[in-house]
């Protein structure tokens, strides 16, 4: 008798953990799937545990840095688009000066998402649609007219190789070997 309980006990013991591990593994799996950009370019996950608790503290920390304000907004949607209901909160939040910026940024993490995650692109493009603030929209248009936006997003924290000088010692492919001084110089595109 007091064995049947045991196994009972240690049945009820293991269900929870069981349960709890498999969850995990569940939302991980959820998580890989919503993201839009390479694992290089992603937010961390305590960026955006900090941004769905309190989105007004990226305002706080990027404050009259529109620029900053608008690359890292979009890398945070890129790296989760299921972040539109604290998107909704930040711009509740924001001044009409950061909203321009706020609405560039939904346009930058539409464009990144365009490619991978066509669906998230729709849901970000929708949302700026529902929002119905004219400061929101105003950025998020002037993001698509340039569109450099999303090309600046991708590119931001890698440093470009330097272009070859005409005036380089060293040739070949580990530069060892002495170059041609007579050599013309590549003209300018």
């Amino acid at each position: 008798m007091r064995r049947g309980l045991t196994r009972r006990h240690a049945q009820r013991r293991w269900l929870p953990a069981v349960l709890v591990g498999s969850g995990l593994v569940v939302s991980s799996a959820v998580a890989c799937h919503a993201q839009c950009v390479e694992f290089s370019d992603r937010a961390s996950q305590l960026e955006l545990d900090t941004f769905v608790k309190s989105p007004s503290s990226l305002l706080e920390r990027m404050r009259n840095d529109k620029e900053k304000l608008r690359f890292r907004l979009a890398t945070l949607i890129a790296t989760n688009p299921s972040l539109l209901p604290s998107v909704q909160t930040l711009i509740s939040a924001s001044a009409s000066s950061d909203r321009s910026a706020i609405g560039a940024a939904l346009r930058i993490a539409e464009g990144r998402c365009n490619s991978t995650k066509p669906d998230a692109a729709r849901k970000i493009r929708d949302f700026v649609q529902r929002i119905g603030d004219l400061n929101v929209q105003a950025g998020y248009s002037a993001a698509g007219e340039d569109n450099s936006g999303a090309q600046l997003a991708r590119t931001q924290g890698k440093t470009p190789a330097p272009p070859p000088r005409g005036g380089a010692l060293l040739d070949g492919e580990w530069k060892t070997k002495l170059a041609n001084p007579f050599k013309p110089l590549p003209l300018p595109n």
